[in-house]
Order: structure tokens, then sequence, then C-alpha cells
């Protein structure tokens, strides 16, 4: 039997099936996930890690885990784990796919419509005592019925925004790497952008000053995949000075973000705390598909839902 260390609390009760197999569970019990020490420590005693997206897994960690062989990532991303260094070190990778498409797509779309309505701002002028009578030219914000859509990424939660879109008549054009409308266009088009691709060398920044400079001075962009897709001082700057419309964001480069960055202090910004995925059902079926990847791996089976790894570099061997 092995033992699992678990990275923080899950919901639900998928951790108790590791127990009945007779597997040793470690949790992570505090709110913030642990810290670089801690992480070394605990999990250089384990023989399978279950880990959020927020712990970096990388090469000088596994060396200090010779017992892992098994990496269950809780999420679809995974750009939290050094694949390749894993896989030259024979550790397996999984992460939850398919199960958080529903629930991502959903909050894409409701920060679309939240900030085309502007209710972040329109709610907070509630609650301050400033709603005074109704005004003709109050509160004024963009139509999504009719209006263009721009989704930047080919994978299923891009697709699931587009579904959605259909209900709103919107036109919707699509970017990926190797096909669809190119970027330059997309941007140059859309009165509103929503972004849909891992975070990976070739997408870091993807959205710059330059992308921003493309779009409309009007239009709204929405990040529900990697703060790192999007240069924060570029679209700090861009709100700042009205380059843009707006952006609803559910991820953020750093994140979280300090409560005195600039960024949330710029105008036409709406910032949640990266709960794209947060809904009951789905953070438990994250948990039940997490827990089936750490017993496949410590009964040595193939697990269920294998990242498919980079083939590693020598300069990774181990």
């Amino acid at each position: 039997m092995g033992l699992v260390f678990v990275t923080r609390r899950l919901p639900g009760d998928a951790l108790e099936r590791l127990s009945a197999a007779g597997h040793e569970v470690d949790v992570w019990e505090e709110r913030l996930p642990p810290p670089r020490a801690a992480l070394l420590e605990r999990a250089g005693q384990a023989d399978a890690l279950l880990c959020t997206l927020v712990d970096p897994i990388d090469g000088a960690l596994l060396d200090a885990c010779p017992r892992v062989k098994t990496v269950a990532n809780y999420g679809v991303g995974y750009d939290n784990i050094d694949v390749a260094a894993a896989t030259a070190r024979g550790v397996a990778v999984s992460n939850t796919p398919d199960v958080l498409t529903d629930a991502t797509a959903d909050l894409a779309f409701a920060l679309l419509l939240a900030a085309a309505r502007r209710l972040p701002q329109t709610a907070a002028d509630v609650l301050a005592g400033r709603w005074g009578t109704w005004e003709p030219g109050g509160y004024l914000g963009h139509d999504v019925a009719g209006a263009t859509l721009g989704i930047v990424g080919a994978g299923r939660i891009g697709e699931a925004v587009a579904r959605r879109a259909a209900g709103f008549d919107m036109t919707v054009l699509r970017s990926t790497s190797r096909a669809g409308t190119p970027l330059p266009e997309l941007l140059e088009r859309s009165d509103f952008v929503s972004l849909h691709v891992p975070l990976t060398p070739a997408t870091r920044h993807l959205i710059d000053a330059a992308a921003l400079r493309r779009m409309k001075p009007t239009a709204i962009l929405v990040n529900t995949a990697r703060g790192g897709v999007v240069d924060t001082d570029a679209l700090t700057a861009a709100l700042h000075a009205g380059t843009i419309g707006g952006a609803a964001l559910d991820v953020t480069d750093p994140e979280p973000l300090p409560a005195d960055h600039p960024l949330l202090q710029a105008p036409n910004v709406l910032v949640v705390p990266h709960i794209g995925s947060a809904t009951t059902r789905t953070r438990t079926r994250m948990s039940e598909i997490a827990v089936d990847n750490v017993l496949a791996g410590l009964a040595g089976r193939p697990l269920p839902q294998a990242v498919s790894p980079p083939m590693p570099s020598p300069t990774h061997a181990a």
C-alpha cells in the first residue's frame, strides 16, 4: 500500500476511497497551499501526489520525491507541472478534463454579460446609496445580442461558449494556431474576445500591448484560461487609457493579485477569484477523477486521464 500526499482538502468524499483501498492519506489542511519547504517535506515521503494548479511540480521537487510515481493534478490545466521532467523520471501525470467544460463556459458567458451591462459598477452604486432616479443616459452598457464574439482557442470550453453565444444570435469568430480567423483579424472585428487556450511558451502574453491596440475601443476581453496568456501590465495600461472598453477576468498574473495592484483600480474591470470550475457538482467530480488516477497509479495500471507528455529532451534526462 502507498502513501498519498494531497495538497488541499477536496470537496466530496473521494479521498475516503484511498483509505478504503488501504492507502495512507496525508492531507494539507491549511487554507493556503503548502509552501515550498512543506511541499518538499511532505511529498518527499509519498508514493503519489494529488496536487492543485497552484502547486509547482518541477524537476527539483521530483528529485526530492524518489518514491513518487504518480502525480494527479486537480484541474484540466497542468502548466504547474513540468511534464517533460516527470516523464524523464518515470512519473505519470494526469489531469481532470471534460468535467469542468460547462461550468467554465457558464462563467465565461456570465463574465461577458456582467461586463457588457456594467453589473459590478451598477450594483456597487446601489450598495453605496448612489442610485438616484432613473435617467435615459444612465448606466449605458453594450448589447450582447447580435454582437461579434471572438473565441481564441479550439478546445471544449471554447466550443461550449460558442454554443451559448448562439442563443444570443452572436456572430462567432474562432482563431486557433492552425485554423480559423487569423488572430489579428479576430481582434479587430470582435466586440467581445474570450480566451480559451492553455498556457504554453507559445501562448504566454498572447494578448500583449500590440494585440490590445488591435481591439475595438469598445471591446471587452474575457479570460477564463490562464492569467499568463495576457500581459497584465499591458492590459492595465490599456484599460486606464481607454484602448479597450473593459475586461472580465477569472484568472490573473500574478494570482492572486495584490489588493493594491493597479489593474484592480482600472475602469471597467471585473476580476473574480479563479472560480471557473467552482460548482459543487464539478469540483466533486474533479475529486473523483483525481482519485481514480491515483488509485490506478498505485496499482501499477495506466492512468485513466493520463496527460500526453512531450518527448523528454536530453537536458531533462535523470
